[in-house]
Parts: structure tokens; C-alpha cells; sequence
């Protein structure tokens, strides 16, 4: 079962015990918690752990584990800090595979802010996505931009 997720069948175990406690928030919870610290938060585990915080709501852990995610790729792929300097060398190289899940944690992140209510951040975030993603591949990034920067509407209409 699982034999594309890339981690060892006990922590595949702990990933299924939480999806099976899904209705016991605090056990399912456990369960992640264990998996992130058994493989000290590897990849594929805070990427699963990212779609359970934010399917249960919890979008500062949610926002915790995709910054945990980006952190990591901008390490392993010695990514730059400055925007001026990442936006080229994401844009080059946008179809390799941990580039690509940098830029959807990324995504993850700016949606995960708009639902905190950090409207400007989130905004920043998706405009930066958007001037990589022509083909809008990266959830939706350029459809919560245009939500997000829309004018309010005249309510007199």
C-alpha cells in the first residue's frame, strides 16, 4: 500500500492511523506528530502533514509545515533569499520536481495566509507565483491573486 509514498512501512502505518482517527482530532493528531518526529520532518511526511492541518483547519500548523517544506528545498537546492535573485532560477527550472514542490508549498503558504486573514502577505505571494505560473499550475495561485486584489463591488448595483 502506498508504494510511491517514500518513507518506511512504520511511518506509512502512523500516516494511516491518523487518516483512520480522522474523527478524533486529538489521536489522528498524535499519530502525524509522530510520523513528522520519527523522520525528523521529512518531506513527503510534512507534506502529508500540511493536507491534514489544513483539512482540519489548523492553518498555523498548517503554515508552520509548508514554511518547514520551503525551508528545506531552499537548503537542499541552496535556493537564494532575495526574490530578485530566487525568481529566475525558479522560473528556469520550474519542471524540476523539488523545484515544483517548492513553488506549490510556496502557493500553499500564500493561501494558508489568506485564510489567517494576512491579506498583504498572501498577495505577495501569489503575485510572485503568478509571474512564474502562466499555466496556473500551482494551486490556483493566479485565481486567489485576482480574488484577493479584486475592487469590491458597488453594492447600489
Amino acid at each position: 500500500m502506498f508504494s510511491w509514498f517514500n518513507v518506511a512501512d512504520d511511518i506509512k502505518q502512523l500516516l494511516i492511523l491518523a487518516a483512520d482517527n480522522w474523527q478524533d482530532t486529538s489521536k489522528s493528531q498524535y499519530y502525524i506528530n509522530q510520523a513528522l518526529t520519527q523522520t525528523n520532518n521529512s518531506i513527503d511526511v510534512l507534506v502529508a502533514a500540511y493536507r491534514y492541518f489544513y483539512y482540519k483547519n489548523n492553518y498555523q500548523m498548517a503554515l508552520s509545515t509548508a514554511s518547514q517544506v520551503i525551508n528545506n528545498i531552499k537548503d537542499s537546492e541552496n535556493l537564494p533569499d532575495s526574490w530578485e535573485k530566487l525568481q529566475p532560477m525558479l522560473l528556469n527550472r520550474k519542471e524540476d520536481p523539488q523545484i515544483r514542490l517548492y513553488l506549490n508549498a510556496y502557493a500553499a503558504s500564500g493561501l494558508v495566509l489568506a485564510k489567517l486573514g494576512e491579506i498583504e502577505q498572501a498577495k505577495t505571494i501569489c503575485a510572485r507565483i503568478k509571474e512564474i505560473d502562466v499555466n496556473n499550475e500551482f494551486l490556483g495561485a493566479s485565481i486567489l491573486f485576482d480574488i484577493l486584489t479584486r475592487p469590491p463591488e458597488d453594492e447600489d448595483e
